[in-house]
């Protein structure tokens, strides 16, 4: 089953290394590969339970130019999918944003309209 298939929002590149971390743990999970309005993928060192919920925060990547954006946003995510990538050690993970507050959203929408 292809997973590009299921996709309904159009994904942003991470340019720069964004880590995402776990709020409850406190400990980075991994580092953003991409984001769209619906999802992320996250490539990390060790593999999510499958189909967990997990509270993470980030600071979108190249955001600090603007001073709105520049405070991390924190979202409630489901992991849907993951797989080995072609990098040794590195596990390529797919989640769908399940909770996101309407102000995170917004400055999530803000940054996504960036070139």
């Amino acid at each position: 089953m292809s997973i590009s298939n299921q996709r309904r929002a159009e994904r942003k590149r991470a340019t720069v290394n964004a880590i995402v971390t776990d709020v409850i743990s406190g400990l980075p999970m991994g580092h953003l590969g991409n984001l769209s309005s619906t999802g992320m993928l996250l490539i990390s060192a060790q593999a999510p339970r499958s189909e967990a919920l997990y509270q993470v925060s980030m600071t979108l990547p190249g955001s600090g130019r603007m001073l709105a954006q520049s405070q991390p946003i924190e979202i409630g995510i489901q992991e849907q999918w993951h797989e080995s990538a072609a990098s040794s050690g590195q596990i390529w993970a797919g989640y769908r944003i399940v909770a996101i507050t309407d102000a995170d959203a917004a400055r999530l929408e803000s940054w996504l309209a960036q070139d």
